[in-house]
């Protein structure tokens, strides 16, 4: 025999202390007496608590990134007016260049035409052919000429106009614009300050809740502790005063009336009286007689019974005794009877073996078969 230490399968002793450890965790959740109190949940109120501090935090967290947000937006709104202002204005410069200097009165086509610059060829050479203007021709040029001034000093004052009250409305607008921000900026700080004074009545009233809580809890202690203090001095006189240490069994009885038997105090007996046991004893005896008259009644009805079952155990017996016989008797007569047959098949064997089949057929009886054509 050689010793073999096995390794020791505990895995089930493991998910029963896995199961125990649960359970007391459970009764320690739900039924810990040092923070179960009545009608207070320290567990819940300071898991509230948790969850208001963070809720508090994140919405401080939140409105931080709006105003910086807002702050930043404000910023990039201010410097894209600032950027097309710039932009409008020096548009504004090189159209005023480009009129400067690209359409003066001395290099426009209509100077070039009407005018005499850049004449190579001297005039007496010159044909009727080359003539733009003749004598007589265009009498009212200065008139027309201070009426196109005028127009272009009236447009030039209207376009004036027209920039200064696109200013003007352009400053309309950003001031408008300004005063929504700053309305808007009001009045999130005002949500805010009905958050936070909401928030602080609400916290207001979850303390005084609390306060009352534990008021109510302190009270209820005291009262428990008033209770238990009496029903202990109530029952340190009853004990003291009452017959719960005297040898007598009269107090453990109490008469209901009505001729019921009396009702007995099991933390006031002191056991049975004479008379109790003389009757005790006596009923024992007579369940003892009943109980012999029925064990012999049993053993008589067991033995009659016993008797029943031999007597019919018998007649089994020779019944199949008898159903034996005549099935040895049936099974001599069919192998007498096949042995008649047996005789019978072997003598006509024998008949057609050596009387009925003794000429055995020749080649030319199997050669007169199929000796023509259809």
């Amino acid at each position: 025999m050689y010793k073999v230490d096995l390794p020791v399968d505990d895995s089930q002793d493991k998910v029963v202390e896995a199961r125990r450890s649960a359970e007391r965790a459970r009764k320690a959740r739900f039924f810990n007496p040092r923070q179960r109190v009545m009608g207070v949940d320290l567990d819940a109120l300071n898991q509230q608590v948790l969850e208001n501090k963070h809720k508090r935090s994140c919405e401080k967290l939140r409105n931080r990134d709006f105003d910086n947000l807002q702050r930043r937006q404000d910023e990039m709104l201010l410097l894209q007016d600032s950027n097309e202002k710039e932009k409008r204005k020096a548009l504004q410069k090189d159209l005023n260049q480009f009129w400067d200097l690209q359409q003066q009165m001395k290099i426009s086509h209509d100077v070039e035409v009407k005018g005499q610059y850049n004449l190579t060829i001297p005039e007496s050479e010159l044909g009727p052919s080359s003539m733009h203007i003749f004598e007589g021709e265009d009498r009212r040029r200065k008139e027309r000429v201070k009426e196109q001034m005028r127009k272009k000093v009236k447009d030039l004052q209207e376009q004036m106009d027209d920039k200064k009250m696109r200013d003007k409305r352009a400053k309309h607008r950003e001031m408008l614009l300004n005063n929504q921000l700053v309305n808007q900026d009001l009045m999130w700080a005002q949500q805010n300050a009905v958050e936070e004074e909401r928030r602080k009545a609400a916290l207001v009233s979850l303390w005084n809740d609390n306060q009352a809580l534990a008021e109510v809890r302190a009270l209820d202690r005291r009262e428990q502790r008033r209770n238990e203090a009496a029903d202990n001095l109530v029952e340190i006189w009853h004990a003291g005063t009452s017959d719960m240490l005297t040898e007598t069994a009269e107090p453990a009885e109490t008469y209901l009336g009505g001729g019921r038997p009396p009702h007995v105090l099991p933390d006031k007996w002191r056991g049975m009286s004479l008379a109790q046991l003389n009757h005790f004893h006596e009923q024992r005896e007579q369940q003892r007689l009943e109980k012999k008259k029925q064990l012999e009644a049993d053993k008589i009805r067991d033995a009659a019974w016993d008797m029943q079952l031999l007597k019919i155990s018998k007649a089994g017996d020779e019944k199949d005794q008898k159903m034996a016989e005549l099935r040895r008797q049936q099974r001599i007569l069919m192998d007498q009877e096949n042995k008649q047959l047996a005789r019978l098949q072997q003598a006509h064997q024998h008949y057609l073996n050596k009387e009925l089949y003794t000429n055995k057929p020749t080649r030319d009886y199997f050669a007169q078969f199929n000796t023509g054509c259809r």
